[in-house]
């Protein structure tokens, strides 16, 4: 199971779009604490604004904090699945999404930033617990997904490191301005 320290996945592992992603992590980390600590952290950053700030974009056309989170909790609700998936053997192709469309569709600024860290909260420690169910080698499995080859390790370190990127941007372009 995997509440031991798993290795960073080869590069053929994954799509060269997600090595920023992955790149965010050390070579080796107990992959189901980096999310827990992952999951306080942002807790804890977006519980320390204020609910209209919540709605804030740094520039036109960019997405409000409320929509970085729902982002954040579609993406890894697709990664997720995608590692269950392929981790039980799935064969079939999985689709890729379009995240723009799923932000605009989510409607997430109509929703507090306490509803939207409930669901987050939940799916994170669902995750936790899946992530910690899967043994050696459900990890090295690889499947199909958007079109490309990827492994449920991958997987795992994509939805980390996706989150990583996505705390960077909160911290240096959000919560900069807003004083959070």
């Amino acid at each position: 199971m995997t509440k031991k320290k798993l290795t960073k996945p080869f590069e053929e592992e994954y799509d060269n779009y997600y090595k920023t992603y992955i790149d965010y992590l050390e070579d080796e980390i107990n992959i189901t604490l980096q999310l827990s600590n992952q999951r306080d952290i942002l807790v804890d950053y977006l519980n320390s604004i204020a609910e209209a700030d919540a709605e804030f974009a740094y520039a036109e056309g960019k997405w409000t904090i409320k929509e970085v989170l729902g982002h954040m909790i579609d993406t890894e609700r697709v990664f997720s699945y995608r590692a269950m998936s392929i981790a039980r053997g799935e064969t079939k192709p999985l689709p890729g999404f379009d995240q723009d469309e799923f932000v605009v569709r989510g409607i997430f600024n109509l929703r507090s930033v306490e509803n939207l860290l409930d669901e987050y909260v939940g799916l994170r420690n669902s995750n936790i617990a899946l992530f910690n169910s899967f043994n050696e080698e459900q990890i090295n499995r690889v499947g199909i997904a958007n079109e490309k080859r990827v492994s449920v390790r991958a997987l795992m370190f994509m939805l980390c490191g996706h989150e990583l990127h996505h705390l960077k941007i909160l911290r240096e372009k959000y919560l900069q301005k807003i004083g959070g």
